[in-house]
């Protein structure tokens, strides 16, 4: 209120200087911070400026009464002057209003342009059928679920207006709103969303046939009968699986524990008490499908859907999409959330490098950019550069890296790379990785200004859950670990002395094996992507220093287009850098996903390959046993399900004992820098689901924000003064 006060206060000085109509002209660009200092001026010579206003507005009097003709009684005169003055005020209020509304929208951006690197092109339109962050990134905006999240990660209601649980979470009822619409690419509406479109993309996943993916594992879990739906499934012909549906009366009816009481209720029944089901809401296992475009395409038609022929229901259509070019959203016109800030449109245009974005956001053709270390060692470094105050942080990336180990590693000719599966699968020379390995300088192709804010010692993210007390999950992994706290200065993990240990150790153990040194190890990076190259040249200097050049040798391979189908599908890998982000916010989600033996455990069938490898060693068998322990630890803590403190300590154990024996390696969190026009804080912080990049209620600013404004300036000067 006060500050309105005075910018009305001073729009009314800035009239003494110009007139009346000089409040219009306070809308140019141009002029205004003439007239606002124009403006200070007036303020400090106040008893001239009374006076002068006085003379003024009689003058403007004069002049209105001329023009309206008014020919009246000096008595009445008098009057008509007071309804001038009241007249004047408000014109005066009203043109302010006016004036700050144009000036507010004018520093928003109604059209976006961002980039997006290529490595992040989308793979498939099918939100149901993928398991792939970048196409989270790219779908988001396009299909909503039963919930999202705001900035601050709070639950909150999308097509679900309404949920909760009475039992403590044995059943979950969501009411969804009615009037939700399904339209085409062009903004047409096509259908009514609700409950029954829900039950239909419950029943795709669940299908064997239909969906052969990997986002099986959550359902399978939670809901009653899922498992058994889809085992059941699996044995049907193609033919008969496609033929199934989730409508009232059916086998899927039958079998899950889902239930649509009415065309706006869901109520899911879970296996056993899931107090944190409703985590599960924004992940994709939960979206809906519609029945009557699946069968209008065909379940092959649907599976291979194209932003064309798809059915819309989230705030944004894809209206152009060029493949490893540019793709067009635009505002969903019949969007069930009418008061949600949303784009006209946004452009995303692809590019080949940061490098790239950086030339395109200097020449003014994007309004955001992540900077890669070049860029912001020779901003922060230079306080002349034109960006050096716009470095602002970058939205952390929801995912937690590790390096996957892989334990059935293959040549490309189809035979065992014995070498480095006998290696890995002794447990000193994992560990001397785990001590060895000195991340800093890789850490620094994230955060050139605070490397160590990317450290990571855990495989469950920070930030997931907490307990009751609000401690993070991580904190009480970090005690089990027995590890000291970071001190911003060195990885707290690493010891030369241990390392050294565990490497003689490994050495001895492994030549006596026929293991010759260095093991090679095989690091596969995109052909076309030197951002790449560079942090794997970054990460073998590492390995080197950390290691020896006698211990390990890193290998840095290349595939053309598609790592999973190049390279991990035929076990090509040593270890990939894979990050994982959280479906639902358990730690469950996390460390289910090592588990030996399960399908759907998705590192463990895809990545690790441990499955699959024989007990014909002792080193095997010692790993195999390991494994085993491990899920028997995280299979118990997932029975623990009425007191969530007692479910997280157990997990904690779990986890610790997986890092322990280094079944995996810990690198890294995504916290970098950027510059932009959007406001990273306004932009939805989803610890869970898929909904990190939904480009819904985001604040901009076409002047772009500050470091100032975002409290990290001291930051960016103390590092330009190193």
């Amino acid at each position: 209120m006060a500050d309105f006060k005075f910018k009305k206060s001073g729009l009314f000085a800035a009239g003494v200087l110009f007139g009346t109509a000089g409040i219009k002209i306070l809308t140019s660009k141009d002029a205004k911070k003439l007239y606002t200092g124009c403006t200070a001026a007036v303020l400090r010579a106040k008893d001239c400026i009374m006076k002068t206003a006085t003379s003024l507005q009689e003058n403007a009097e004069d002049i209105y009464a001329e023009a309206k003709g008014i020919n009246e009684e000096r008595a009445a005169a008098e009057e008509a002057v007071e309804d001038v003055e009241t007249a004047e005020e408000t014109a005066d209020e009203d043109a302010f209003k006016e004036t700050a509304e144009e000036t507010k929208q004018g520093e928003e951006i109604t059209d976006l342009v961002i980039p997006k690197l290529a490595t992040k092109e989308i793979s498939g339109f099918n939100l149901l059928y993928t398991q792939k962050g970048e196409d989270f990134e790219g779908l988001s905006s396009l299909m909503d679920g039963l919930l999202e999240v705001d900035h601050d990660g709070k639950l909150m209601p999308a097509i679900a207006e309404e949920w909760g649980t009475e039992d403590e979470g044995h059943t979950w009822t969501f009411k969804i709103r009615e009037g939700v619409k399904w339209v085409n690419v062009n903004g047409e509406e096509v259908g009514e969303c609700n409950a029954q479109d829900f039950a239909t993309g419950l029943e795709w996943v669940l299908n064997f046939h239909k969906n052969d993916s990997v986002n099986t594992s959550m359902p399978l879990e939670m809901i009653e009968g899922a498992q058994e739906y889809y085992e059941y499934t699996k044995t049907l012909s193609k033919e008969e699986a496609y033929a199934l549906t989730a409508g009232e009366g059916s086998k899927f009816r039958e079998m899950v524990g889902l239930d649509t009481p009415d065309d706006y209720t869901l109520v899911y029944t879970c296996i056993e008490k899931k107090p944190y089901f409703d985590t599960l809401a924004p992940y994709v296992s939960l979206y809906p499908a519609s029945q009557q475009l699946i069968d209008q395409l065909g379940v092959d038609g649907f599976r291979a859907i194209n932003n064309e022929n798809m059915w819309y229901n989230g705030c944004y259509t894809m209206t152009s999409y060029i493949q490893g070019n540019e793709k067009i959203y635009t505002r969903n016109p019949l969007y069930w959330d009418t008061d949600a800030k949303l784009f006209n449109t946004v452009t995303v245009k692809m590019v080949e490098s940061n490098e790239i974005a950086f030339q395109l956001y200097q020449a003014g053709e994007v309004d955001y950019v992540s900077l890669g270390e070049a860029q912001i060692t020779t901003i922060a470094k230079d306080p002349e550069n034109e960006y050096y105050d716009y470095m602002v942080p970058d939205v952390p990336a929801k995912y937690c890296y590790q390096f996957q180990l892989n334990y059935h590693k293959l040549f490309s000719d189809g035979t065992e790379d014995v070498n480095w599966n006998t290696a890995v699968a002794n447990e000193a020379f994992r560990l001397s990785w785990w001590y060895g390995l000195d991340l800093k300088e890789y850490y620094k192709r994230t955060n050139a200004v605070d490397p160590m804010v990317c450290e990571n010692n855990f495989y469950t993210m920070k930030g997931l859950v907490y307990t009751s007390d609000g401690t993070d999950y991580t904190e009480l992994v970090r005690q089990e670990l027995g590890l000291a706290e970071s001190n911003g200065e060195t990885p707290v993990r690493v010891d030369a002395t241990k390392a050294e240990e565990y490497k003689k150790q490994a050495m001895e153990e492994l030549t006596a094996l026929g293991v010759t040194f260095p093991v090679e190890a095989d690091y596969y990076i995109m052909a076309s992507s030197q951002t790449a190259l560079d942090s794997a040249n970054v990460l073998a200097q590492c390995i080197s220093d950390g290691l020896g050049d006698d211990f390990v040798k890193l290998n840095i391979k290349t595939y053309i287009k598609s790592v999973n189908q190049e390279v991990v599908n035929p076990h090509l890998h040593s270890f990939v850098l894979n990050g994982w982000g959280a479906d639902y916010g358990d730690p469950q989600n996390y460390l289910g996903q090592e588990m030996y033996g399960p399908e759907n455990a998705y590192y463990s069938a895809h990545y690790s390959y441990i499955n699959e490898v024989t007990e014909e060693t002792p080193e095997n068998k010692a790993l195999l046993d390991t494994y085993k322990e491990y899920t028997k630890m995280v299979e118990e803590a997932d029975k623990i399900t009425d007191n969530l403190d007692e479910r997280y300590k157990a997990y904690a154990k779990a986890e610790a004992y997986l890092l322990d024996h280094v079944l995996v390696l810990p690198c890294n969190y995504g916290i970098g820098w950027a510059l932009g026009k959007v406001d990273n804080d306004s932009k939805m912080n989803a610890m869970f689901g898929i909904q990190n990049n939904k480009m819904k209620n985001w604040e901009t600013n076409v002047n772009g924000y500050t470091s100032e404004d975002k409290g990290v300036a001291d930051q960016i000067a103390a590092y330009s003064a190193k």
